[in-house]
């Protein structure tokens, strides 16, 4: 009986003593901790090239964006690390990004040259370098989408679905830049088509009671 006891005693020291903030963190299904993962990891990445980028652009307002968007990503990613360490509500809560470009868009496509890859670093200009930005603030809007319908923790899951707008305001400011400019150029269809297909859709009264 003695040994059993002290058995007993042994494996009961075995056992590391409750952490709360582990408890806390518990509340993570096995995808999610995955997926959130590759979204910290993804921000982290747009943040390095960011860096990358800036010692490279020429036009200032460019670089403001550039600038702007790191700043806010950089809260956004604290809130994100916060929520998915703790599983609780941040201490700063998900932000509204505001974009400095107006709204105008310039339709229409003009002849430019043909596109190729660059042959050195020195060939690196704001043309492709806002188009590579682009590609982050895309990239990341649907990754975040994908990955807040696998959240279990409410919270992480708010979270992450709040910061998509984010990136999808990021990624319409740096589209009107390249707009603006000539870099992302915006075909239309004839105004004959058009009027047919935008005309091809009728209302239906609704069957049931909006809610008030």
């Amino acid at each position: 009986m003695q040994n059993q006891n002290n058995l007993q005693g042994q494996n009961f020291n075995q056992i590391p003593p409750t952490n709360p903030q582990t408890q806390v963190s518990n509340n993570h299904g096995g995808h999610e901790i995955f997926d959130a993962h590759e979204v910290i990891a993804g921000i982290i990445n747009m943040l390095d090239q960011y860096q990358m980028y800036e010692q490279h652009i020429q036009d200032p307002v460019l670089k403001d964006i550039l600038q702007h968007q790191t700043t806010f990503v950089t809260q956004m990613y604290n809130t994100i690390v916060e929520s998915f360490s703790t599983g609780q509500k941040p201490t700063t809560s998900t932000q509204v990004y505001n974009m400095t470009q107006t709204h105008d868009v310039v339709y229409g496509v003009k002849p430019t040259q043909p596109k190729k890859p660059n042959q050195s670093v020195n060939d690196l200009a704001d043309k492709g370098l806002s188009a590579y930005m682009l590609g982050h603030t895309k990239g990341l809007s649907t990754l975040l989408a994908m990955t807040a319908l696998e959240m279990t923790n409410p919270v992480l899951r708010r979270v992450i679905a709040d910061s998509v707008p984010n990136f999808i305001e990021m990624s319409y400011e740096i589209f009107l830049y390249q707009n603006k400019h000539g870099y992302y150029q915006v075909p239309q269809l004839n105004m004959q088509d058009m009027n047919a297909m935008l005309k091809s859709y009728q209302a239906v009264p609704n069957q049931g009671n909006l809610p008030h």
